[in-house]
């Protein structure tokens, strides 16, 4: 491993998580000389990586993040696949519809389908989830082997986003064994109060996991109805189809 470069990667997933950092944060989050770190935010400033905030000593991520961003959604084949059935399960079900990855031990959302209300909504592509707080983390983690499941989860403290959130290994060991069986994961206000959520995972043409599709439910509209979640089944497994999985779930 490079050091430099890996120094530069740790500070932006530092200001990824932060948003808005002093360098004297920085070099205390990351147990680094601060003239260390003066250097390497310096580095990424040239490059649009980082950006100073206007009139502040605080940095926060720059427009050339953004743009690296896109290019990665662009080549994937899960969003393009996925999002015609985001936007057709929007419609069934009436509720917003997030479609997300696996990166390390959270979820990324790389789509999202706002609810067809005309609510005025938040884009959420780009927000990181915990995956073990959400069901579309739980239904990619219920298909990993032993050994991904370890290096996902096997270092990673179950942090508790609310007083409902599972950080009982054990515990979320069972709700994967059941995942496996239904195909399908949820998640009540785990990761945000007042919001519930019932994904299912996507595969690809080796049968391994690609991904994630499911829909937001206020906790108020909790549980689902039939209808409703047999569509969230159909789309995922619509979705795995158009990737080429052989069968959805995996047997």
């Amino acid at each position: 491993m490079i050091q430099s470069v890996d120094r530069a990667i740790r500070v932006l997933t530092a200001l990824q998580g932060a948003r808005r950092m002093t360098l004297s944060e920085l070099a205390a989050r990351l147990e680094l000389p601060p003239s260390t770190v003066h250097g390497i935010v310096r580095t990424l400033v040239g490059h649009g990586m980082v950006v100073q905030e206007h009139g502040s000593s605080r940095y926060q991520l720059g427009p050339a993040v953004l743009r690296l961003g896109n290019v990665y959604l662009d080549t994937l084949e899960l969003r393009s696949k996925a999002i015609p059935w985001a936007e057709d399960l929007a419609r069934r079900t009436g509720f917003a519809v997030r479609t997300g990855v696996l990166l390390l031990e959270d979820v990324v959302i790389i789509h999202h389908e706002p609810r067809p209300d005309g609510s005025r909504q938040m884009p959420e592509v780009g927000i990181v989830i915990p995956a073990h707080a959400s069901a579309l983390g739980k239904a990619m983690l219920a298909f990993l082997d032993d050994e991904e499941a370890g290096r996902v989860l096997g270092s990673a403290r179950l942090r508790s986003m609310t007083g409902e959130t599972v950080t009982s290994r054990e515990e979320l060991r069972e709700q994967l064994a059941v995942v496996a069986r239904t195909g399908v994961a949820t998640e009540e206000d785990e990761a945000v109060i007042g919001e519930c959520a019932l994904a299912g995972a996507v595969f690809d043409a080796t049968g391994a996991v690609a991904g994630a599709i499911g829909v937001v439910v206020p906790s108020a509209a909790w549980p689902l109805d039939a209808a409703a979640q047999g569509a969230v089944r159909e789309a995922a497994r619509a979705i795995s189809r158009e990737l080429g999985a052989p069968a959805w779930p995996p047997r």
